[in-house]
């Protein structure tokens, strides 16, 4: 369960929903009907999330569409040898790891996201989205409503990859046109279609409340400011850091910068998040690859990967709507940790005799991907509710993106051609992060309860006559009246 953090006149920000009906009581104290809290975030659901979706979906789809390529001619035809493919996979998160905190420190400068977020979707094909994403999402909606439109997103996600094996097998038939094979056509149209959406969002993303005018009531967008105050806000968060002295400014940044490296909650949560991304970018650079080798032609392979996709995007939307209707995240992140762990242990058992198991490989390969795509949501919405303050929020989801992240170098390696059909290196480690994660975030929920627990024991009053409310807002989430959220 969501826990409330203690709150007192300076500190307003602090308190925190246990579960919705304190919305609802909210928009009853700010004079708005149950109705009209509906229909304000209706709105906001319909102008943000098709396009934040779109956007994640070509994203996710450029970085699967390897593995379509792989199994259309891409390795005879760059004379790819051993590892190269793997090596290839690889290189593709080194610059994608390394950006993820600086592009979410630029994107704080901008006073509207949509620029930063279009310049780096048009310039480069890929954007840094996802820290991105979890931060305007949190700019926009309170915690206990978080998870599900994060999980939209990862729908989006599941959606890619079910999208590329139907798109792949579509544009492979191209192969010959104006000379070019198949999956060249594959990296070509697809990269034509990152670039259209890229150039949708500068005119198309909502940035905030106050810059949608045009959709929003003067009612509706004091009220989703109100909520943003109360819940994810700062005293200080309406000054303009550029107004600032830029010795003044590098120094906050770089005391934010230290809080989030120092932060312990962020590692434990880079191993939830690597718990799902090991084992989803391994599969999804395989996948195809696994689907002929159950014997399946390479057009039936793509058809067949898309299924297991559309089935995880509905697993991520189902399990987000309970998490957010309990306000708690932990069931919800380790529940699908062991359905995955028992997924990749039957695939593991019998992946050397694939071909005559065709039925049960297959059907657990739907079980995997159900359990996968639930995962990065839960722990993401856990991280962005225990972190305190704009500018850390945004600093230390990145951070936390970054290091798990990591997982996608580890998941381009472990699949080794070499071990076709055992595969018993990429199994194996898939399986060892499983672990890892689960051990992670039942330590999380412990430590966080234990640290609730002790800062119970001293009263309100008895923190504020020890600090002053501006040290308590400096300390974000170590102050005595932050409460951990479970």
């Amino acid at each position: 369960m969501e826990t409330n953090k203690r709150s007192s006149a300076d500190i307003s920000h602090v308190e925190k929903p246990s579960d919705s009906k304190l919305i609802d009581d909210d928009a009853e104290l700010y004079g708005i009907s149950h109705e009209e809290h509906n229909r304000t975030f209706r709105k906001v659901d319909w102008h943000l999330m098709p396009l934040l979706m779109a956007l994640y979906l070509i994203s996710n789809l450029d970085r699967a569409n390897l593995g379509n390529a792989k199994i259309e001619g891409l390795e005879a035809d760059l004379g790819m040898t051993g590892n190269d493919y793997n090596l290839a996979n690889m290189m593709f998160f080194v610059p994608y790891i390394l950006c993820e905190v600086p592009a979410n420190t630029i994107l704080l400068k901008f006073d509207k996201p949509s620029t930063w977020i279009g310049i780096i979707v048009t310039a480069w094909g890929i954007s840094r989205l996802l820290p991105g994403a979890a931060y305007l999402l949190s700019q926009w909606y309170p915690p206990n409503m978080t998870q599900f439109r994060m999980s939209m997103l990862y729908c989006a996600a599941a959606m890619s990859g079910a999208f590329s094996g139907l798109l792949a097998a579509g544009i492979a038939k191209m192969s010959g046109l104006a000379g070019y094979n198949g999956w060249r056509w594959i990296f070509i149209i697809e990269g034509v279609l990152t670039v259209v959406f890229g150039l949708a969002s500068f005119f198309l993303l909502p940035d905030s409340p106050a810059h949608s005018t045009r959709w929003l009531s003067e009612t509706e967008i004091g009220y989703l400011q109100h909520l943003h105050k109360k819940y994810r806000g700062t005293r200080h968060q309406q000054e303009d850091p550029l107004d600032e002295e830029a010795p003044a400014k590098r120094k906050e940044q770089w005391k934010i910068l230290r809080s989030v490296v120092t932060d312990w909650q962020l590692y434990l949560q880079a191993f939830i998040f690597m718990s799902s991304s090991v084992p989803t970018y391994a599969l999804k650079f395989t996948l195809p690859q696994i689907m002929v080798n159950m014997g399946f032609k390479s057009n039936e392979a793509q058809l067949l990967s898309a299924p297991p996709y559309v089935a995880g995007a509905i697993s991520a939307l189902v399990v987000a709507r309970f998490a957010d209707r309990f306000s708690w995240r932990l069931p919800f992140i380790v529940g699908p940790q062991l359905c995955l762990m028992a997924a990749y242990a039957v695939l593991f058992s019998f992946s050397a005799e694939i071909s005559t198991h065709v039925a049960l490989c297959y059907t657990f390969v739907h079980v995997a991907t159900v359990s996968v795509y639930p995962i990065v949501p839960g722990g993401n919405t856990w991280t962005l509710n225990n972190l305190a303050g704009q500018k850390k929020r945004a600093m230390g989801v990145a951070f936390m993106i970054a290091l798990g992240n990591c997982g996608g170098i580890i998941g381009s390696l472990i699949f080794k051609g070499s071990e076709s059909p055992r595969y018993q290196t990429g199994w194996g480690t898939s399986l060892g992060f499983i672990c890892a994660g689960i051990v992670a975030a039942t330590t999380l929920e412990v430590t966080y309860m234990f640290i609730n627990k002790k800062r119970d024991k001293m009263s309100v009053e008895e923190v504020e006559a020890t600090y002053t409310p501006d040290v308590l807002e400096a300390m974000g989430d170590r102050s005595p009246l932050f409460r951990y959220s479970l």
